[in-house]
């Protein structure tokens, strides 16, 4: 695909010079002779490259560089000016508001052609980051982003602790419905329903920490994150079977387990492969109260209840004490279920 290179400059010759300069390359050229065409031009089609004139008249190549810097579109994109004559204080003004390099008249194919090389080659290679960047979003939870984007270069992020809130939710009966069913159309069904489950998060607050195979276990932080994950599990028990056809109705039974309290995040495994995650007691009961978690129910510890019960929408109730794997003493739990406000 040809890289288009907007020539912004009043002097005709001039342009004609860099057109000259430029025609062996397998550039898209395009002139005007004003800010202002420049300005309606760019608008209209992509630009990879501007070469902007300070001199212009009314609207010059400085006053066109923050135009362009204030839109989404070309923050990123390489400005080089044209300059003949311009002071060190223009110059030094010129890069300071956004520029990225400056040519000097009278113009030279050596000099064009390796300040164009250094600038597109920056362009590509920011591109290329920001596709990975992409995709990286896609694999890996808000919390390992943040860490490894704010750590310092060839640093690991430090391990710290904090108060958090844990959701776990899991498909009931999967196995056996797994068993029944085409691998394409179960891996479409499911892929569904954990999209719609990862939607929902993000909408309350929440992040997904991993992919558990049919559930996903969702980490919420601030000064709501308890009541943000209340709400979250509701929401998720209520909306699911919208995205699940008729004949498959009984794949969106989740069971959800919700606990709080106090967890270690940080790197688990060796250099080679790492994974950025919660661990503690915390998250081992959250695991353990989906596990005791019918379809369609929420399950959460006393913490939860505590911490939320004074709101409207949540309801708490069942109160019993559970036997917990890997807990000597039962635990409090109750059933979580929307409050039906009465008018």
């Amino acid at each position: 695909m040809k890289c288009t290179i907007l020539i912004a400059d009043d002097d005709a010759a001039a342009r004609a010079a860099l057109r000259q300069i430029l025609a062996p390359q397998d550039y898209e050229i395009l002139e005007v002779e004003s800010g202002e065409q420049a300005l309606a031009l760019a608008t209209a089609v992509q630009v990879d490259v501007f070469l902007l004139s300070i001199e212009m008249p009314r609207m010059n190549g400085l006053a066109l560089c923050r135009e362009f810097r204030a839109s989404e579109q070309y923050q990123n994109t390489p400005i080089i000016f044209l300059a003949g004559g311009i002071s060190d204080v223009v110059l030094s003004q010129a890069l300071t508001i956004g520029g990225d390099d400056f040519i000097q008249k009278p113009y030279t194919a050596v000099t064009v052609g390796a300040r164009l090389k250094i600038h597109l080659e920056r362009l590509e290679y920011s591109q290329r980051l920001q596709r990975v960047r992409g995709i990286l979003k896609q694999y890996l939870s808000k919390r390992t982003l943040d860490a490894i984007e704010n750590s310092p270069p060839g640093k690991l992020p430090e391990p710290e602790e904090r108060d958090l809130a844990i959701c776990f939710t899991d498909i009931r009966g999967f196995t056996a419905f797994s068993e029944g069913t085409e691998p394409g159309k179960l891996f479409r069904l499911v892929s569904s329903l954990l999209a719609a489950q990862v939607d929902t998060i993000h909408d309350y607050g929440g992040y997904v920490d991993k992919f558990g195979g049919d559930g996903v276990m969702a980490i919420f932080d601030g000064p709501e994150m308890v009541l943000q994950s209340c709400l979250c599990a509701l929401r998720i028990v209520e909306s699911s079977h919208r995205v699940i056809p008729e004949d498959s109705q009984r794949l969106w039974q989740s069971g959800i387990g919700i606990h709080t309290g106090r967890v270690v995040i940080g790197n688990i495994g060796t250099t080679d492969h790492l994974d950025y995650s919660a661990i503690g007691t915390t998250v081992n009961l959250a695991a353990r109260l989906c596990g005791q978690a019918q379809a369609t129910s929420i399950i959460v510890s006393k913490a939860v209840r505590d911490a939320a019960m004074g709101d409207p929408r949540v309801h708490f109730h069942s109160k019993r004490q559970a036997d917990i794997r890997g807990i000597r003493e039962p635990v409090t739990v109750y059933t979580l279920s929307e409050n039906v406000l009465k008018s």
